[in-house]
């Protein structure tokens, strides 16, 4: 993933990016294991980058994990992405 630089960093408000046909594998069928994932959150001096964020995210095609365990990676990646360096 990406960042860039928020163009209103002393402004408060919601970024939103909604993934409604993110999947991963099921780690016990090896089946697709769908969901709909909306990220709000709100930008400090960075904002993700939105097509990076689509590519990480359709990473995860391929990855053997149920989707609930994809969101806490997901959060963390964006957490670590995001926090001033």
């Amino acid at each position: 993933m990406e960042r860039v630089l928020n163009p209103h960093p002393g402004t408060n408000y919601v970024a939103r990016f909604t993934a409604p046909e993110f999947t991963s594998l099921c780690p016990v069928t090896g089946q697709p294991d769908f969901a709909h994932i909306v990220i709000d959150y709100v930008p400090g001096d960075w904002l993700v980058e939105s097509k990076s964020l689509k590519l990480y995210l359709s990473s995860f095609r391929n990855h053997g994990a149920f989707h609930e365990d994809c969101t806490v990676r997901i959060a963390k990646d964006l957490a670590d992405l995001l926090k001033p360096k």
